[in-house]
């Protein structure tokens, strides 16, 4: 058997996990071949991209951490922290995560959790295969539109000319 066959072999192996269920396509953590160790940062990213991709979502992070992130994102090649606003504790086999975020008005909180939740234990546990225990997401501020329409002094309201 070649290398890619049995690539291909153990990709399609199924995780059992603690309560009797199996999660497939993860692979296994541990085998007679070695172990997989996924670093805090890893499953933190994953987290990351999966509430970023919930509607409802605006950012993540509190004010501190939101205010850093524009500024890391302003300078030259600077990026987006996938991260940001995102707290994980990752075990040998389990994973518990915390969601920092900012709501958009006029979206269900309650509603907006679950999907964050929904869409943040499926990326985990489909890319890692760890187990995610929890997933707390704590609301931080809620999106307005007119936050960011800032009134620009015209030149018919300028005092000097």
């Amino acid at each position: 058997m070649g290398a890619t066959e049995q690539s291909a072999q153990e990709t399609k192996t199924v995780v059992q996990r603690g309560d009797g269920t199996s999660l497939s396509g993860g692979g296994l953590l541990e085998s007679s071949h070695g172990r997989t160790t996924i670093a805090d940062t890893v499953v933190a990213k994953i987290a990351g991209i999966a509430t970023r991709e919930v509607n409802g979502v605006h950012g993540l992070g509190g004010s501190a951490s939101r205010a850093l992130g524009v500024l890391r994102e302003r300078i030259p090649g600077g990026s987006t922290n996938l991260s940001q606003g995102i707290s994980v504790e990752v075990g040998e086999r389990q994973a518990a995560i915390d969601v920092d975020i900012v709501a958009e008005y006029g979206v269900s909180i309650p509603e907006l959790a679950k999907g964050i939740r929904r869409n943040v234990i499926a990326a985990i546990e489909q890319m890692t295969g760890l187990e995610v225990i929890e997933v707390n997401v704590s609301v931080h501020d809620v999106y307005i539109p007119s936050d960011d329409d800032e009134e620009e002094p015209t030149s018919a309201g300028s005092r000097v000319q």
